[in-house]
């Protein structure tokens, strides 16, 4: 398997829409590829595919062998970008020695795991029974996992191409959970003498409610709320609050539309506020942005109370690092991400996500969120929750896959466990006794645009695949 050969089918991928939850055309291709190739394939009614390629000659005694990755990716853009993650390919640069979307998500998460399953399908290097393994909305809920019917594979070891950090490999993983949040709204006029003002706040370098938890990042979400309840004596009354995109990903734009009775104070205010974040912020998102200008409000304000309530939830909802843990030195432990706040005409809906590898601690922290909301007379619910991964030190897979590493490279591979949520808990607990570890690519800037692919380390990552399945006993 050749590295070239995998970047020209990720290219490929690139051009075909797989938004989480509106896979069908990547579903529909990786089955007709399977076609093409001659490869037995079978695809569930949840969308999940599996392609299967026979062992070779001399080679039926070795253990069937699971390549894992998932079709979908995180449609994030940038604001005022025209793209349609539906029907348009994505666009990307190679700069540098990386693979960068510039203005969206590039969706080598996961779709260079795509790319090196089906390199290795259609590889004439002689190996074991391969199973390949494509499943549907991981970024959303693990969807696709978690309708995995019992024997839809056989293998009993599983490689997980879901990793963006090439030299480490995962053994472990946080589980994780949503929390929705839902307020009903109730206009009336403004007050006599108050005008609309939009305020907005963009320019986040925003990233990976996991990966990138832990790295102080500006959430624009919380740094409006914070900004808005300290107007709240003045009478301010919110008329809409848009920001944030995936509960994956930590908001990176945020827009407000409030009515005011002293716009020149309101603005001043906003224009020192803003001043201080990007003095607190100059080093991790130096290029924040702050607008505030008239508005032409479509809907008429809350009332004051409906304000206060909304507004100083938002401001007291936790984000966040919540714990680290206690066994892996400087490996987030629990964390909750304030990821989006929509507003329609009459329902504001604000999602959370909280990780941990811990349920206890998980449904802890999605209870004090819920407690945070419910104070405020909202209806909370919580959803798409999945387990962790405990890591195995004795697993065989690991242990092969570190010794290929220190043979290809000469150095030793870190161990690791992740922050971030892999289905491999969900493989777990419908596959119990499945040896799994997780490796991939250096990714950056994963569920952002200008997510990046190294193409240096994906040479690595496709060299160390290939001698793991090769030799693979």
């Amino acid at each position: 398997m050749r590295s070239e050969r995998v970047l020209d089918i990720f290219k490929e991928i690139t051009r075909i829409p797989r938004e989480s939850g509106h896979e069908g055309p990547v579903t529909d291709w990786l089955c007709e590829w399977a076609t093409a190739h001659g490869l037995q394939y079978k695809r569930d009614a949840t969308g999940n595919v599996l392609i299967i390629r026979e062992a070779a000659k001399g080679k039926e005694k070795v253990p069937t062998l699971v390549l894992q990755a998932h079709q979908d990716m995180v449609c994030e853009k940038l604001a005022g970008f025209k793209f349609d993650f539906r029907k348009d390919p994505i666009p990307y640069v190679i700069k540098d020695g990386w693979m960068i979307a510039e203005n969206t998500t590039l969706g080598a998460d996961d779709g260079i795991g795509i790319a090196a399953c089906l390199a290795l399908l259609e590889d004439d290097a002689p190996t074991g029974r391969l199973e390949c393994l494509f499943t549907i909305s991981e970024e959303t809920g693990m969807d696709g996992a978690e309708a995995l019917e019992a024997g839809f594979f056989s293998g009993k070891a599983l490689i997980n191409l879901d990793s963006e950090d090439e030299g480490q490999l995962f053994i472990g993983c946080a589980g994780g959970l949503n929390t929705r949040i839902r307020f009903a709204l109730r206009r009336s006029a403004p007050s006599d003498g108050q005008t609309a003002i939009r305020c907005f706040v963009g320019g986040g370098i925003g990233g990976h409610s996991g990966d990138d938890i832990n790295k102080e990042r500006a959430n624009t979400l919380q740094l409006m709320s914070r900004f808005l309840f300290g107007q709240l004596q003045s009478g301010m009354r919110l008329v809409s609050i848009d920001g944030g995109g995936k509960p994956n990903a930590i908001a990176r734009e945020t827009e407000a539309v409030v009515y005011v009775s002293d716009s020149k104070a309101f603005k001043a205010a906003f224009k020192a506020f803003a001043a201080d974040v990007k003095e607190e912020f100059h080093s991790t998102d130096p290029a924040l942005v702050f607008e505030c200008s008239p508005a032409k409000a479509g809907m008429n304000p809350l009332g004051a109370a409906s304000t206060a309530r909304i507004i100083s939830s938002l401001f007291a909802c936790p984000h966040g690092v919540h714990a680290m843990s206690q066994d892996i030195p400087g490996l987030v432990q629990t964390s909750t991400n304030l990821a989006s706040a929509r507003t329609q005409k009459g329902i504001l809906t604000i999602v959370t996500s909280q990780r941990s590898p811990a349920q206890s601690e998980r449904r802890a922290m999605a209870a004090k969120v819920r407690a945070c909301f419910e104070l405020a007379g909202a209806e909370v619910e919580h959803m798409y929750e999945y387990p962790g991964w405990n890591p195995d030190v004795n697993s065989y897979i690991l242990k092969r896959t570190v010794e290929a590493y220190r043979k290809l490279f000469n150095q030793e591979p870190e161990v690791k466990a992740i922050h971030a949520g892999l289905e491999c808990g969900l493989f777990l607990q419908k596959f119990p006794g499945l040896d799994m570890i997780s490796f991939g690519p250096t990714l950056r800037g994963v569920h952002a645009p200008g997510e990046k692919l190294e193409l240096a380390s994906m040479d690595k990552f496709v060299e160390l695949l290939d001698d793991v399945v090769r030799n693979y006993e």
